[in-house]
């Protein structure tokens, strides 16, 4: 039998669900990163938001000018697909990343 792991603790990342991000949001003052594209933020958004484009050709680029890497960045997407592959380049430059589970979708529906 031939097994492969990914065991790299170091790639793992962390994730919180939509509840446990409004209680922050609350609670604190936190980097909140949202990569949808303008036509999914204008039909609504989390009022704290940053929003950087995942599919801009500049991502990293314009990543690394608007966040600060002495603060762990919150991402949400729509469903959690795009956050997902956001957290694994913003991680690979150098951020702390949290992925939120569930999306806008999800923060829509709690909220």
């Amino acid at each position: 039998m031939f097994f492969v792991s990914n065991c790299d603790s170091q790639k793992e990342i962390k994730t919180i669900s939509t509840k446990e991000l409004k209680t922050l949001i609350a609670e604190e003052k936190i980097q909140l990163l949202d990569v949808r594209t303008p036509d999914e933020i204008e039909k609504g958004h989390i009022k704290s938001a940053i929003f950087i484009n995942y599919f801009d050709d500049n991502f990293s680029e314009i990543s690394n000018k608007l966040l600060d890497k002495n603060k762990s960045v919150y991402v949400v997407c729509r469903s959690g697909n795009r956050s997902t592959k956001a957290c694994k380049i913003l991680k690979e430059e150098g951020f702390e990343v949290v992925n939120v589970l569930g999306g806008y979708n999800q923060w829509e529906k709690e909220n």
